[in-house]
């Protein structure tokens, strides 16, 4: 015969219940005591309830129905399954199944009776366990508890079950041997994603220094991805809608649609503030890219420096004495095929000229003007800008929002314990776009004109020539992302920069250009 023993690896029924060696022991005692030889021993540590998937009780129950053995034991009829009479009618006179603790066998006539109404009793006591353990969890959620394990950076404090950072200092392994907190490091995720810094470079940044996630591991950049989209480092309590299907956490909502802190009032001024948290996800969603426009200490200063490439390579040009050249003419194996060479001269010549008549020609459809408006006010205007940029990249995130709720709405995701959930989300995020849609249109009206007239009257290059060198490097930005220059035909030949050099024009931000410099067809 064979032994079919089950434990709930959340045992609901306290310490009381019988352990799998116990249950093993009495099978297999009883299996002796009336001659039968234990064929297999069927083991589950996991819940017998109606929503979970036990691949060994399936297994125990085909060979016993298909007649692979002669009889199947089990403790008790709460160990055997929870659904009630469904799961024990299809064995009454058909396969013969113990039920050790009730004395009671599927085969025997007399049993039938009580083998449903104890099936039925084992269904009653879970369906009400269940619903208690729902009510419990429902109205600590109200509360603002934490159920689970703190998140990586706070601590559950006991009893109110409210988080706060984890402030508990741990030594790294650098070579000073600092201490650093997990909040600490949190708030280093927070701040490094929102400056611009990929996941991989901060997650090699957090290795190289010795750092480690809770669980004592590696940094890897899904880990840094987890952190960045849980709501919960702005003290907000959190859920999982879909179940281990959809991994990524939302904000909980109660039966009013409205969201829940998990920390106290005193707690959430320490929290991380949503103006960073929103930032640093866009960021890393790529809605939204860190600015360069703006002024930096350090930077180029000569025209075409940064901008020059070499048509051959791909690699940047830059200046030698009075020529650009191309920077890979003497990497041994390595060297450019056709490295280019011009003069500074020649070059900035053709180049000024040709931004020149660009800007000059330009209707006032030209999506070059755009992009050549947004470049001159994050130079003239660089903290109202960078405002804006904000206001444009979250109404960008809040369109995402809408788009990832129509598509799990598509999928039945907002289906069973998730459909409460449908409406106040598909509020939350057309209310998002609107707020959004507002807060640009306000800032957009109120920036101001920006005046370009002395680069589109046709004195653009006569304006050039008296600026500054930083000022003339950033005149040419505000059109010219690169000019490509492809190797002269032969030594000594005189300059041709309509032959020689190919302009990328600036574009617009999210707006994508066609070979002529065009806004393509949506």
């Amino acid at each position: 015969m064979d032994l079919l023993l089950r434990k709930s690896k959340v045992v609901r029924e306290g310490e009381r219940a019988l352990s799998i060696r116990a249950q093993e022991e009495r099978g297999r005692a009883w299996a002796a005591e009336h001659g039968y030889c234990v064929r297999k021993v069927w083991k589950e540590n996991l819940s017998a309830w109606s929503d979970v998937q036990r691949p060994k009780y399936d297994q125990a129950m085909s060979a016993v129905l298909a007649g692979e053995v002669p009889a199947l034991w089990c403790y008790a009829l709460d160990r055997f399954s929870r659904k009630g009479a469904e799961a024990v009618v299809p064995i009454l006179g058909q396969a013969r199944v113990i039920f050790d603790y009730e004395r009671l066998d599927s085969m025997d006539e007399r049993d039938r009776r009580w083998i449903i109404d104890r099936a039925e009793n084992a269904r009653e006591y879970s369906q009400r366990l269940s619903h208690n353990v729902r009510g419990t969890k429902a109205r600590q959620r109200t509360e603002g508890r934490w159920l689970s394990k703190a998140p990586f950076g706070l601590v559950a404090v006991p009893g109110t079950r409210k988080l706060i950072p984890d402030l508990t200092p741990y030594m790294c392994t650098v070579a000073d041997r600092r201490e650093v907190t997990p909040w600490e490091i949190v708030q280093r995720v927070f701040k490094s994603i929102s400056e611009g810094m990929s996941s991989r470079a901060l997650t090699r940044q957090l290795n190289g220094e010795g750092l480690r996630t809770g669980t004592g591991v590696p940094w890897r950049a899904d880990a840094v991805r987890a952190i960045i989209i849980h709501p919960v480092y702005e003290g907000w309590l959190t859920h999982c809608p879909g179940g281990k299907a959809h991994r990524d956490r939302v904000p909980f909502l109660d039966a009013h649609g409205e969201r829940i802190r998990v920390v106290t009032d005193e707690t959430l001024p320490n929290m991380v503030p949503s103006e960073l948290a929103e930032r640093a996800r866009r960021i890393l969603s790529g809605n939204q890219t860190v600015s360069r426009a703006a002024p930096t200490p350090g930077r180029a200063v000569r025209a075409l420096t940064s901008r020059m490439r070499c048509a051959s390579c791909g690699s940047a040009m830059t200046l030698e004495g009075s020529s650009y050249a191309c920077t890979r003419y003497g990497d041994g194996d390595q060297a450019c095929a056709e490295p280019a060479f011009v003069t500074r001269a020649a070059i900035e010549r053709y180049v000024v000229q040709a931004w020149a008549e660009r800007l000059w020609s330009a209707d006032d459809s030209d999506p070059l003007l755009v992009a050549v408006a947004e470049r001159w006010q994050a130079i003239t205007r660089p903290e109202e800008t960078q405002v804006i940029r904000d206001a444009r990249a979250e109404l960008k995130a809040a369109q995402a929002k809408l788009d990832k709720f129509h598509a799990d709405d598509a999928d039945d995701f907002y289906s069973g314990r998730s459909a409460r959930y449908r409406i106040p989300h598909k509020t939350a995020a057309e209310s998002r776009i609107g707020k959004a849609e507002t807060a640009l249109a306000e800032l957009v009206g109120n920036g101001g004109p920006v005046d370009l007239t002395f680069l589109l009257n046709g004195e653009g290059e006569a304006y050039w020539h008296t600026a500054e060198p930083q000022m003339q490097r950033d005149l040419l930005g505000l059109a010219i992302d690169s000019v490509t220059v492809t190797k002269s035909p032969g030594r000594g030949r005189r300059f041709d920069g309509m032959q020689r050099v190919a302009i990328a024009w600036a574009t617009p931000e999210g707006v994508e250009l066609d070979a002529d410099g065009y806004e393509q067809a949506a």
